[in-house]
């Protein structure tokens, strides 16, 4: 397998390593029993540089490739702790990224910029009620008046949505369909914005995610990203981000996974001998291990086709949809090996079992994984 990070690369890993295991996989457990971690967490990540790995230096990125990313979403595992990678992802690799490619420098300076250095917390206003993968029929309309737009509607399963000082804001502007949708950077310090609720969710407990409420919002005509009516293609190419990070995430996931087991499984015994010396669990463990290095080569072949800047629509939706569904399959064995053990909070495969399941449904089903699949096959 080709190697794609460099002596650089893995430098940058080890110093995203030392800073996860020594300050967020000990307070995993506190985290998600609190719902909620520390703001200081996204204010050291932009002190470090790994809220703008790959975005333009001029507004505080550090401009580099995307295996730098990848390095950086890999070591986030480690912290045992989904809500946090989950929220620190969309601030980095979700909710800036469009701001990046297409803003104008005034955005750039008020959003962007205090985003990558963690003051100011962002959030990627795309779903709602009625309408998650199914963009083209977004309902909140942005009515534009005089100078300003005037916002209507509700978002909902919005990550970092309780506390965001903006919103990546997708919009319909137009009429009804793909063509009628536009995205405005939404600062949520104006009237007539409410965070409706905060919702209950079964994993990723420590990430606040929410259903907001826009009521006759206001906010500058010159807030809008790039052309009035073109926004559906930018959060379409936006949504190919969020698919290749989870696949790399879910790859990430299950090799933790399997090398807690491994280590539990010499470590407990049973009839006399060391749990993984039972044939069953040994061979169980072998087909893991060879579906997850395909399911890693798959992922790894999409983020190089993708930093190559080759849109690799369907190679992400392949390495999402594959990644995605074995990550539930190895969640669902490895607990099933620690048997009692992986039925507590305590136990890192427990939270890591609820977590995963997340994969197949955020950022686009499994679902409508393979229907981009087979549309982009000709069938």
């Amino acid at each position: 397998m080709p190697n794609f990070f460099t002596p650089e690369h893995e430098a940058f890993r080890k110093s995203v390593r030392t800073w996860v295991e020594r300050e967020l996989t000990p307070h995993a457990l506190e985290w998600d029993r609190a719902g909620i971690f520390p703001r200081e967490v996204f204010s050291k990540a932009g002190e470090l540089g790994f809220l703008g790995i790959n975005h333009d230096p001029k507004y505080g990125g550090s401009g580099l490739d995307y295996w730098y990313v990848t390095a950086f979403c890999e070591e986030l595992v480690r912290s045992h702790n989904a809500g946090v990678n989950m929220a620190l992802m969309v601030q980095s690799q979700m909710a800036t990224p469009i701001i990046n490619e297409i803003g104008t420098d005034e955005q750039k300076r008020l959003f962007l910029e205090p985003a990558l250095k963690g003051e100011k917390i962002a959030a990627l206003g795309v779903s709602e009620p009625g309408a998650g993968s199914d963009v083209a029929n977004l309902k909140t309309t942005a009515r534009r008046v005089g100078d300003d737009y005037v916002i209507n509607g509700s978002k909902m399963w919005i990550t970092n949505g309780t506390r965001a000082d903006f919103i990546t804001l997708a919009v319909r502007t137009g009429e009804p369909g793909y063509g009628g949708v536009s995205l405005l950077t939404f600062p949520t310090d104006v009237k007539g914005y409410q965070v409706s609720k905060k919702l209950d969710k079964v994993g990723n407990l420590s990430s606040d995610t929410a259903i907001l409420f826009f009521e006759d919002c206001k906010v500058p005509v010159r807030y809008l990203l790039g052309e009035e009516n073109e926004g559906f293609y930018h959060v379409m190419t936006n949504f190919q981000g969020e698919r290749l990070t989870a696949a790399i995430a879910a790859v990430a996931a299950m090799d933790q996974m399997i090398a807690g087991s491994l280590k539990y499984g010499h470590e407990r015994h049973a009839f006399g001998k060391p749990l993984i010396k039972f044939q069953v669990w040994r061979h169980k463990f072998v087909e893991m291990l060879s579906q997850m290095e395909a399911a890693r080569r798959l992922t790894y072949h999409a983020v190089e086709l993708f930093e190559a800047k080759e849109n690799p629509v369907k190679e992400i939706s392949m390495a999402k949809l594959v990644a995605g569904d074995l990550a539930q399959r190895v969640a669902y064995d490895c607990q099933q090996f620690y048997g009692g053990m992986g039925y507590i909070e305590e136990t890192e495969i427990a939270r890591a079992w609820r977590d995963i399941r997340l994969i197949t449904i955020g950022g686009g089903t499994s679902e409508i994984m393979k229907e981009i699949i087979s549309k982009l096959s000709g069938f």
